[in-house]
């Protein structure tokens, strides 16, 4: 036995390498079961959600790029899969360039599983719009605050915003019940202070792990309803909704941020055991020398 764990504590670093990109792959093709107890700012953001009435409507604003995708776009796909489950009527807007296709293709994906799994129409002018990007994102927040055909007049196809049938009775944040930020940069922070300062309109934010703690502040203070922090929130808020999917007896959606924590976790868990081999061994090897 001690050979053994000299022998292993001494693994040569490519076999350790090997060793975790294996474990952190099974994930991908094994349905594994960590628990992960939803954090109380997370939760907030789902509750409130949650118990919103039929027919309200939230404000999405897709505000991050390619680089933070694993983070963040499986945040802005469990909430439109809560939103849409629940009757809720969303509107997508984008005040970063590089999250206007992004959030385009959140939107578009979840209505088609919708579909492809409930055989549910999540109609495109009546259950949400997705009106785009806009540049100049102080004016844009404050000119939603006023009336929103001012700030989109047309939809990002270019369909006329009077066309839609959900836009029919939304004027401004007086009409919306909740809005969301899922953002990679600092711009939760305008949100804070010309929609919810200004305006008073209820306000959640999806963060990086890196950035969430900046916001924690605002949520103590109750400028923001919840926060949704990282890979670990959004893995918390998918399982949440595939816990109320499961409790409706109906089939789990794909498990993109759950999938993505456990092979972190397997990660985190395989360097733990070789800090813990190469400790030993090391140990053991000294005290037989």
């Amino acid at each position: 036995m001690r050979e053994l764990f000299i022998k292993l504590s001494k693994m040569k670093r490519s076999t350790i390498f090997l060793i975790l990109i294996v474990g952190m792959l099974i994930p991908f093709f094994v349905t594994l079961k960590f628990p992960y107890t939803a954090s109380p700012p997370t939760k907030a953001v789902f509750d409130y959600i949650e118990n919103l009435p039929e027919g309200s409507v939230i404000l999405v604003s897709v505000d991050y790029g390619p680089s933070t995708l694993p983070e963040t776009e499986p945040m802005l796909e469990a909430i439109l899969k809560h939103a849409f489950i629940k009757n809720i009527r969303v509107i997508g807007i984008a005040l970063t360039e590089e999250g206007t296709n992004l959030g385009l293709r959140a939107f578009e994906n979840v209505a088609k599983e919708f579909k492809a799994l409930y055989n549910i129409d999540i109609r495109y002018g009546a259950d949400y719009v997705y009106l785009g990007f806009k540049s100049g994102s102080e004016a844009a927040i404050l000119g939603l605050g006023e009336d929103i055909r001012k700030v989109f007049p047309k939809d990002y196809s270019g369909r006329d915003i009077e066309d839609l049938p959900m836009m029919f009775n939304i004027k401004n944040y007086n009409d919306i019940s909740l809005v969301i930020t899922i953002s990679s940069t600092m711009l939760p922070q305008q949100w804070i202070i010309y929609a919810q300062g200004r305006y008073g309109v209820p306000l959640a934010i999806g963060t990086t792990a890196v950035l969430a703690t900046d916001w924690y502040p605002y949520l103590q203070s109750g400028q923001i309803i919840g926060l949704i922090g990282g890979l670990k929130g959004a893995a918390e808020y998918e399982n949440l909704v595939n816990w109320k999917f499961k409790m409706e007896g109906r089939s789990l959606f794909g498990m993109k941020a759950i999938r993505n924590m456990n092979a972190v976790t397997i990660a985190e868990l395989l360097i733990i055991l070789f800090i813990l081999l190469g400790n030993i061994g090391y140990f053991l090897e000294k005290k037989g020398g």
